[in-house]
């Protein structure tokens, strides 16, 4: 199970801090990302932390605002998202994925674990 948390309603140029905790297993060999989805809008990538290596990797549209980090003691994975924006409103969720490859990172259907979801809304 992912319960992710951390969400709420702010300001543009406001930050925010997305936890996102793992239970029944041990994820520190898998990937570990986020998304999110705007109404009427399809789920998109997010970041990923990798299985692996622990490379990052960040959608264009976040990249330089958003950090992606990972305790794989507490088996959780953080979002810290600073300028934020108003069209980065939506519910984000977290993600494991444990056979990824590289090149299906950015697709949701590759994830093998999905949290609810926390809102994200942010007025300008």
């Amino acid at each position: 199970q992912l319960q992710a948390s951390g969400g709420g309603s702010v300001q543009t140029g406001d930050s925010l801090r997305l936890s996102c905790v793992a239970s029944g297993g041990t994820f520190s060999s898998a990937t570990m990302s986020w998304f999110r989805q705007a109404p009427g809008k399809e789920r998109e990538f997010v970041a990923a932390s990798w299985r692996s290596t622990g490379n990052t990797y960040y959608a264009d549209s976040v990249k330089g605002r958003f950090t992606i980090s990972r305790d794989n003691a507490k088996n959780t994975v953080y979002l810290q998202m600073n300028s934020l924006k108003p069209e980065d409103t939506a519910v984000y969720h977290c993600a494991v994925g444990r056979r990824l490859i590289l090149s299906t990172m950015r697709s949701h259907v590759s994830y093998d674990y999905w949290g609810q979801g926390t809102q994200v809304t942010v007025s300008s």
